[in-house]
């Protein structure tokens, strides 16, 4: 298929664009990827010019339809962009004049490719942002599962990566299903800032032309059309709170593949984790790693390098646009792909793991974990908190310098540290006992994560 190479810009020019310097300049193997919602907005902005009588509505015709085949072109894989085509604007274009003719250049008539790319980039935007949420979703379910399933197995809560107090495993789930549920308010939250049209702001300050921007908005769901043309084409702001929202979530993806990759070892063995999602050593036979939890960890670093990278783009550009916003296409499509993927397997990954509920028990009945337990038990026998801290504090160091745990102290050895221990002790140091005693709202008892579960699933 013969392609022309004319440049969109090239007519006030008396010289050929060195090739070289097309070649660096050119993003076509970058913004590729917009070729769908280039499209789709071309085809909004056409179907309006017809109606505001600026082209013919022969001509809106030729162009939908001509545009709708090089769609299926650049789909098929028939059209293949090469980088003297510089962007995908051009592409697209210049295949549009081959297929329809001189229709296909009234088809720019009252936009620039400022407004043109800035309306691509929304519509991508909000395409990965309702992607991210229905994956974010997924996994929210998957949590719920794994919390019922678990709701009344006894694990540890950690603080500084020390045991801390007994829990309910499904506690711990919940915990992660809140994260990620804010994650998704924060992508809901941005959507919105996303959903406003820039369509009408040619390259920054407007046009001539009587265009109807209200109906280029509503013709691509827009819920809003921009009210200053300047920022419409010179902010990427929705890129870099795009990005950000991806590194709380490859944040929360992280943290929770350490937990994985930790209680996997042999050390921990509190989670076991399917042959499908681990891998082996090229030279140690009985290697078991979790290397997806490994690989989601790193491509944390990934985001978040996408993030630095934009930020520093940005941080000089005086208004309004400048050819260095070309380079927000990298690092915005990398996060999106990158977070989608990690999202996707991660949770895959998950629904295949399970707790080891045997040694979770064992451990958990003879831990001094419930410490805590001690000093609120004499709390509730009207002594001071701190003095009640201070005397647990002195049974612990006794419980460790005899090789005892706090079941096996006798209740005479208790009250060598206070006359207030009487029977009732031993009631209050059983797992089930302390997690259930828990009133405070939100808490671990089993109770209470049932109640969590249970507004989780009315609410989706």
């Amino acid at each position: 298929m013969s392609k022309s190479k004319e440049l969109l810009w090239q007519s006030r020019f008396s010289q050929p664009f060195d090739r070289e310097a097309l070649r660096f300049s050119s993003s076509v193997h970058v913004d590729g990827l917009l070729y769908r919602e280039d499209i789709e907005g071309s085809i909004a902005h056409a179907t309006m010019l017809a109606e505001e009588g600026i082209i013919s509505k022969d001509e809106a015709d030729q162009i939908v339809g001509g545009l709708k085949a090089v769609e299926t072109e650049l789909t098929s894989g028939i059209l293949v962009p090469v980088w003297e085509d510089e962007d995908i604007h051009t592409v697209i274009e210049n295949r549009l004049k081959e297929l329809i003719g001189a229709a296909a250049g009234k088809l720019h008539s009252g936009r620039s490719r400022n407004d043109q790319v800035a309306t691509d980039t929304r519509l991508y935007l909000r395409r990965n942002i309702d992607r991210l949420t229905s994956l974010i979703v997924e996994m929210q379910a998957t949590l719920l599962d794994k919390a019922e399933k678990y709701r009344k197995t006894i694990m540890f809560g950690y603080t500084h990566l020390q045991r801390a107090q007994p829990i309910s495993a499904g506690h711990y789930y919940m915990a992660w299903h809140s994260m990620f549920g804010r994650d998704a308010e924060r992508l809901g939250d941005l959507r919105k800032r996303a959903n406003i049209s820039p369509l009408g702001a040619a390259a920054f300050a407007g046009s001539t032309l009587p265009l109807n921007t209200s109906r280029s908005a509503e013709l691509l769901g827009f819920d809003e059309v921009f009210t200053n043309s300047i920022d419409a084409v010179s902010d990427r702001d929705l890129v870099i709170e795009f990005i950000s929202a991806c590194s709380v979530i490859m944040m929360h993806l992280s943290r929770f593949s350490e937990d994985v990759i930790l209680w996997t070892t042999a050390e921990f063995n509190y989670l076991g984790i399917s042959d499908a999602f681990s891998t082996g050593s090229s030279i140690m036979p009985q290697k078991k790693n979790a290397d997806i939890a490994e690989l989601v960890r790193g491509k944390t670093g990934r985001v978040y390098g996408n993030l630095m990278n934009i930020l520093t783009i940005m941080k000089g550009l005086p208004l309004s646009y400048n050819r260095d916003m070309q380079e927000d296409k990298p690092p915005l499509f990398d996060t999106a792909e990158t977070t989608a993927q990690c999202l996707s397997i991660f949770r895959r990954m998950l629904e295949d793991t399970w707790l080891n509920e045997d040694r979770l028990a064992k451990l958990t009945a003879d831990d001094l974990s419930l410490a805590t337990e001690i000093a609120e038990y004499l709390v509730r026998k009207q002594i001071p908190f701190r003095d009640a801290h201070r005397i647990t504090g002195k049974i612990v160091a006794y419980a460790i310098e005899q090789g005892k745990t706090l079941t096996s102290i006798g209740l005479d050895e208790y009250r060598t540290f206070s006359d207030a221990f009487d029977e009732g002790i031993y009631d209050d140091l059983k797992p089930d006992s302390s997690i259930n005693s828990k009133k405070s709202s939100g808490s671990c008892s089993f109770g209470s994560v049932e109640a969590q579960i249970s507004r989780a699933r009315a609410a989706k």
